[in-house]
């Protein structure tokens, strides 16, 4: 258990509309990097062990809980949006009897780092302060409240923009809008925080003022990267946002021993992992747990999901793959679809235009051409051929199909599932298997062919006649 002085508390403010957005889905729930905007801040708030989460949340609020997995959040409801202060204030009873420090993040800032955090918790304990704001130097500070020195250079006050004047506003020294605060005194002093202000709201940085006031410690923690402050308030500075994040994903995986042959066509999300070697062609998308081994390649024009590639596997030209695992030394595509449930085996081929549902294939099995392969299990070495379609639905009920290994299927062959095909079946081309086939037959279907001769002409000579 830590000591009292030592615990951390968290409030994520995730309560307001976001109107600049244009847009009916909450500001917080647009996604960045493949995530929710808010949950990039609250999963870099968790790596810091706080005792306890508090997110406010107003517009959307359930659709907000409903993007967030993390089971141990106390959630607070703000509702109406009456400003930052009145947002923290909504807080009060999750945190009673709390008597350590609290960080204050807010949802729509999504690029502060762990390090930067805990670095200003550490600077905050060190130097026994009651607050300490997150600042930064800019030379376009417009949008930011702006601190507020006496003639001494002692610290007063925070004024926002809208409230400044015309000198206030030249000031280049900015709150970056992140706070640790000690739990007693934040809620003594959000009590005494007025709404006499432009936009009529109850500003947070208030806070900060009257701890000038009162002679409390109040700190400042220098941020080095100004990129980690940044918020985001429209869809163009959302998409600024996106590749800034992308870049940075893509630099840490070419310095880590992967060949991107176009970063900026390449699109990575955070929790995707990639060995040492592999090669990664343009148009490429790796989507959210997808885990690939070493000296893999894909050529491009790839949109993979959920998936689990070995080492040395090929994917070639324009591949769908999702919730899939492909083993060692698998080729697939071009053109080809994988969907969930779906596992290759080692040096298994999926080829051009074959689509795979819940399906199985063991180790050097190939399906090269024009396939339909859905809830089904097939052996090793077994050969597919152009054409094959596994019937697995009737209308109601979805069935399995199970072929054997070393087994020859033709091409435009028709399984009728429920089917079981043993090892070592040869299936005749143009085949309609109904039945379970036993280990070592031959399955065909009798059908009689018949030529009848100088029938086009015949057939031509009909169609003019009847022109005339």
């Amino acid at each position: 258990m830590k000591k009292e002085m030592e615990q951390l508390g968290i409030i994520l403010l995730v309560a307001g509309q976001g109107t600049r957005m244009k847009s009916a889905l909450p500001k917080v729930l647009h996604p960045l990097g493949g995530k929710a905007l808010f949950l990039h801040a609250l999963e870099t708030a968790r790596g810091l062990g706080p005792e306890r989460v508090a997110i406010v949340i107003g517009h959307g609020a359930k659709a907000v809980q409903q993007a967030c997995s993390d089971g141990d959040i106390r959630w607070v409801t703000q509702e109406k949006q009456l400003g930052t202060g009145h947002a923290v204030s909504c807080a009060r009873e999750q945190f009673a009897g709390f008597d350590g420090d609290i960080l204050i993040l807010s949802g729509d800032v999504p690029l502060i780092r762990e390090q930067t955090l805990r670095s200003m918790v550490e600077h905050h304990r060190r130097r026994r302060a009651t607050v300490t704001l997150l600042t930064a130097q800019l030379n376009e500070p417009k949008g930011y409240g702006r601190l507020l020195r006496d003639a001494e250079g002692t610290l007063t006050g925070i004024t926002e923009e809208k409230d400044a004047s015309e000198a206030e506003r030249q000031i280049r020294e900015v709150n970056a809008g992140v706070y640790v605060v000690a739990a007693p005194f934040l809620f003594h002093a959000l009590s005494s925080v007025g709404n006499n202000n432009q936009q009529g709201e109850y500003y947070l940085p208030d806070i900060v003022r009257i701890g000038c006031g009162q002679c409390k410690t109040v700190e400042i923690f220098n941020i080095e990267d100004r990129r980690e402050m940044l918020g985001i308030n429209t869809r163009e500075e959302l998409a600024f946002m996106e590749k800034n994040l992308r870049d940075s994903i893509n630099k840490k995986w070419m310095l880590a021993g992967v060949t991107l042959q176009d970063p900026d066509t390449t699109y990575i999300e955070e929790k995707v992992r990639i060995g040492k070697d592999t090669m990664i062609g343009p148009n490429t998308h790796l989507k959210g747990k997808t885990v690939i081994g070493e000296r893999c390649q894909i050529d491009g024009n790839a949109f993979l999901t959920d998936m689990e590639l070995g080492d040395e596997v090929w994917l070639k030209f324009s591949v769908v793959l999702a919730g899939s695992r492909i083993d060692r030394g698998a080729i697939v595509g071009p053109f080809a679809h994988l969907r969930p449930g779906t596992h290759l085996g080692c040096n298994v081929h999926i080829g051009n235009f074959v689509e795979a549902k819940a399906a199985h294939l063991g180790d050097g099995t190939k399906a090269n051409h024009l396939t339909y392969l859905g809830d089904v299990t097939i052996g090793r070495d077994t050969n597919i051929g152009a054409g094959t379609i596994t019937c697995n639905y009737d209308g109601f009920n979805k069935y399995k199909t199970t072929i054997g290994d070393r087994v020859q299927v033709g091409s435009d062959t028709t399984l009728v599932a429920p089917i079981a095909l043993g090892d070592d079946v040869y299936v005749a081309t143009a085949s309609t298997v109904r039945h379970d086939v036993p280990s070592g037959a031959l399955v065909f279907n009798q059908r009689e062919e018949k030529v009848r001769e100088g029938w086009t002409e015949k057939k031509r000579n009909q169609m003019k006649g009847n022109k005339k």
